[in-house]
């Protein structure tokens, strides 16, 4: 329990003495009704029960903070920090800023922010390992770093940047409001140790004393409509029409009415640049690998079962073929590698069964679950299949229908888990053509080169399934001009980030395009000729490196909703700088290297070698009991 100081400044101290029975949302401020046994129970911190002595644990807390008042001193950095034992390369508060017109009319707004504590927090519902957990005390949204095997959805999802990934130690932290400190009527440590009074805290809806203004939105600051926010901001002071940001991101603030919306602002020279060395080697690229080999071997295992039963002739010849078995085998060995590369993307991959945990609200956990099940019954397919007799065959049905129903789930996640309204790039309906357009494509041609190799693969197949690919690469090419044309026009981050997809990687993109454009003409062709070897390794040849250029680019470009950073500090082309020019070595410039997707076969055998057979058994419980 944090102690409180017998000479405790005043300004450290809670102040609220009454408070509203609804905030704006119209969402009660009493997490817990007056009569509820929860109040009985102690609050437990750092294993200290605590009986009640703040008269308002059970209402919802939040920060207040007054943008006039801001200096950008970096106190409430330093003291969250020193109070948190945060590393330099993170921060659970930062501060940032925008700025607008030019001497002598310059204007600039500083942003104090942390974790908001929301009254929807999407960090909890997506998270796998359920890590998360809403507290009826004080309202706060607290993180359990030893739950957290480090996949990093909650970055994803959180509009505020307010969970924070460790590259180092591969878990996930944030702010958890000072609970302790709350306990004994003590501000948080950044709201104390704020110079210029810009920080305050307290019960929501409550305005400081010496304030006017209580609004839910400043410049810079994204939508509060996504997870409803316990912030409150006041800014009186008159600031430009257009205010700009001054770190990497091509983006600036027009104000609309009383609210400043992003639009896109071009940053550098805006010529087309290939940087495939950093496309092609992002951290992301794990994810890359799995959703193209699942999705191929999804959309090749739905052709190779439903055919037959649909009655297609060709597919049904190639059942009876020698090349099925392979087949199978080819296709559990790719989806083998998928899960595995995704695996070893988790910052602690020995605790991926974690990943199962939050079945209810998760939308990766049931992506993992749906995926797994697919997984399943693709082997138990492939092991039947090597007998013969109407019992074999029964049961290799049954394993196909459980593998069908692991796609549908599955792939169904798959594609909901992306519609991120923090991400505008992939919140968007190409997210899930291009996901169908892989299945068909790569689907297709993982049916057709095992097939060309047993020499099974007759004019009658090669047509179907060169229409097949056709048809997903017209797919994709459809989806990407819906997708371009929304975000041209868009007044969102998506539209800075199809702008660094045009410039910064705008000779790769072009390379996809112009690939995608060939193979979708070859494949046509063929629809009517047939193909044989050359041409459907040539159809290969281009539709591979799109498909994998196409998906890298998915997540090299995507600018989430974050707020504005400075010139060094939470930049993104600084982070990329130091990483490349080495000044990631030095920790006091709050970069780190990224090291924790490695993984760990020692902490995998202390895992193995500590934990009892009633823990094993315990988790196994909570995964499906909650």
């Amino acid at each position: 329990m944090f102690p409180i100081r017998q000479n405790e400044p005043e300004y450290a101290l809670l102040q609220d003495r009454q408070t509203r029975e609804r905030n704006r949302y119209g969402k009660p401020i009493e997490t817990v009704p007056e009569d509820d046994p929860r109040r009985a129970q102690p609050l437990v911190i750092n294993g200290e029960a605590q009986a009640q002595r703040n008269p308002n644990r059970y209402k919802q807390h939040g920060f207040y903070f007054t943008a006039d008042n801001c200096i950008a001193c970096h106190a409430c950095e330093a003291a969250c920090s020193e109070k948190n034992q945060v590393p330099p390369h993170l921060a659970f508060r930062s501060v940032g800023f925008v700025e607008g017109g030019s001497y002598p009319d310059y204007r600039r707004i500083n942003i104090s922010m942390a974790c908001n504590h929301c009254d929807d927090p999407v960090c909890l519902k997506g998270c796998p390992t359920r890590a998360y957990t809403k507290f009826a005390e004080y309202g706060a949204v607290l993180q359990d770093p030893d739950i957290c095997f480090g996949c990093g959805y909650c970055t994803w999802v959180c509009p505020y940047n307010a969970p924070q990934l460790d590259p180092v130690q591969g878990q996930v932290s944030k702010c958890n409001m000072c609970v302790d400190r709350l306990e004994v009527g003590l501000k948080p440590a950044c709201v104390a140790a704020c110079l210029g009074k810009a920080l305050e805290f307290g019960v929501i809806e409550n305005v400081p004393e010496g304030r006017i203004q209580a609004r839910t939105e400043i410049p810079g600051f994204p939508t509060p409509e996504i997870t409803h926010p316990n912030i409150r901001f006041q800014q009186t002071r008159a600031i430009q029409r257009e205010v700009v940001r001054v770190d990497s991101m091509p983006l600036k603030y027009h104000r609309d009415a009383d609210s400043y919306r992003p639009e896109l602002d071009p940053k550098g020279d805006g010529r087309r640049q290939w940087n495939l060395k950093r496309l092609l080697g992002s951290h992301e690229n794990a994810h890359v690998a799995f959703t193209l080999s699942v999705q191929a071997v999804m959309g090749a295992f739905l052709l190779l079962v439903s055919g037959p039963w649909l009655g297609i002739e060709p597919l049904s010849r190639l059942r009876q073929s020698g090349a099925y078995l392979p087949t199978l085998g080819l296709m559990l060995a790719l989806l083998a590698f998928g899960l595995f590369r995704l695996n070893m993307h988790l910052g602690k991959p020995h605790r991926f069964y974690r990943g199962f945990y939050n079945l209810r609200m998760s939308p990766v956990s049931r992506e993992i679950a749906g995926v797994s099940l697919f997984f399943a019954g693709l082997v138990g397919h492939t092991l039947f299949a090597f007998f013969d007799g109407p019992v074999a065959g029964l049961l290799a049905n049954l394993a196909a229908l459980a593998a069908i129903a692991g796609i549908a789930f599955g792939g169904w996640y798959m594609y909901r888990l992306y519609r991120i309204p923090a991400r505008p790039f992939w919140n968007h309906g190409y997210t899930g053509a291009s996901f169908v357009a892989t299945g068909l494509t790569l689907g297709g041609l993982l049916v057709a080169l095992p097939a060309l190799a047993f020499g099974v693969l007759d004019a009658d197949l090669g047509r179907l399934l060169a229409g097949l690919v056709a048809t997903g690469l017209a797919l994709e090419g459809a989806g990407l001009l819906a997708h371009a044309r929304a975000l041209r026009s868009a007044r969102s981050e998506g539209a800075a980030s199809f702008y660094i997809q045009a410039t910064t990687y705008g000779q790769a993109y072009r390379l996809r395009n112009v690939l995608l454009a060939a193979g979708l003409l070859l494949a046509l062709s063929m629809t009517y000729t047939g193909g044989g070897l050359w041409t459907f390794l040539g159809l290969t040849a281009l539709v591979l490196p799109a498909a994998v250029i196409g998906r890298a680019l998915f997540y090299a470009v995507v600018i989430p909703t974050t707020l504005p950073g400075a010139f060094f500090w939470r930049n993104k082309g600084f982070v990329e700088h130091a990483r490349e020019t080495g000044l990631a070595d030095m920790p006091q410039l709050g970069v780190a290297r990224e090291r924790h997707h490695r993984f760990d076969l020692g902490a995998l055998w202390e895992t193995l070698r500590t934990t009892s057979m009633g823990e094993k058994w315990s988790q196994f419980r909570r995964v499906f009991t909650g």
